[in-house]
């Protein structure tokens, strides 16, 4: 149990298949990894802010 096997997986992409049709699927993709691609941008900018702010503390004692 937790664990999706090959069968469900087939079953959910028949099922978004059905809802989305062939041709929204791809826009669909592309959007998440748009999205996804976004989300990482932001990720590594606050580590980096981050990292910096704690260098720039470092410097000041």
């Amino acid at each position: 149990m937790g664990f999706i096997g090959v069968q469900e997986l087939l079953v959910i992409l028949a099922i978004v298949l059905v809802l989305f049709g062939a041709k929204k699927i791809p826009e669909l993709a592309k959007g998440l990894g748009s999205g996804l691609k976004e989300f990482r941008k932001a990720a590594k900018d606050l580590d980096n802010d981050k990292e910096n702010s704690s260098l720039d503390d470092k410097d000041s004692k």
